[in-house]
């Protein structure tokens, strides 16, 4: 067994909601490289509400398995990334956002919560246009 995904909410969030995925080993921050994180903490996130729907526990290091189960994720957070996990997140609709420090994933959905709310900047804009479309 390579991964285990535990599905934690099946609540739909519609329109105006981004699906993120945060690189953990402590599952309080974004404290993993993209390739070495112990798990993935993915939660759905809009203006009025945010909750955490899927953990994904990564038992081995395979980025294409790693990226299929991060399908259908818009934004995916890390410390640090290789050049070829970065291209193929890219080319399957995810955006990658690299942190130089230790960040609480609570505090990152907060400040993407208020984001949504107010005037998001214009990637975050692009993908809920996609998905509005």
């Amino acid at each position: 067994m390579d991964s285990s995904t535990i599905q934690v909410s099946t609540k739909d969030f519609s329109n105006g909601s981004i699906k993120v995925a945060f690189a953990t080993n402590d599952n309080e921050n974004i404290d993993a490289h993209f390739g070495g994180a112990k798990q993935f903490n993915v939660y759905n996130i809009s203006k009025d509400d945010n909750e955490i729907s899927t953990i994904i526990k990564m038992e081995t290091k395979d980025m294409d398995k790693t990226i299929s189960l991060l399908k259908g994720v818009d934004i995916v957070y890390f410390v640090n990334i290789g050049p070829t996990a970065a291209a193929k997140i890219i080319n399957n609709g995810i955006f990658p956002i690299k942190y130089k420090e230790i960040v609480s994933i609570d505090e990152e959905v907060t400040k993407l919560s208020k984001m949504l709310d107010n005037n998001p900047p214009p990637f975050i804009k692009k993908i809920l246009e996609k998905k509005a479309a």
